[in-house]
């Protein structure tokens, strides 16, 4: 068809990625105020301005949390298996 096939792959793999990646974006403070209600807690309307630094604390605090590994168990098949199960159903 034309000479840029992998440009073209990529234009369709961002096409059905993006719009999920803004989705939940938008979702995510909106997630937060539910669950603040339902539980009590502060919402997204008081971590910065309208919610909008709640995704990026959930970040920070998804990435320094301590990573539990157990000690009886294969290191190899710990990390694999997930993996593995992320990447099935991925293809599917």
């Amino acid at each position: 068809m034309t000479n840029y096939p992998l440009l073209i792959n990529l234009i369709i793999a961002l096409s059905y990625a993006l719009p999920i990646l803004i989705a939940v974006a938008f979702l995510t403070p909106v997630e937060h105020k539910i669950l603040s209600y339902i539980q009590g807690r502060k919402g997204p309307n008081i971590v910065g301005p309208f919610g909008f630094l709640q995704p990026l604390a959930d970040g920070v605090k998804l990435f320094t949390k301590e990573s539990i590994r157990p000690s009886t168990s294969s290191p190899v098949l710990f990390i694999a298996t997930p993996t593995l199960t992320l990447r099935l159903a991925i293809s599917i």
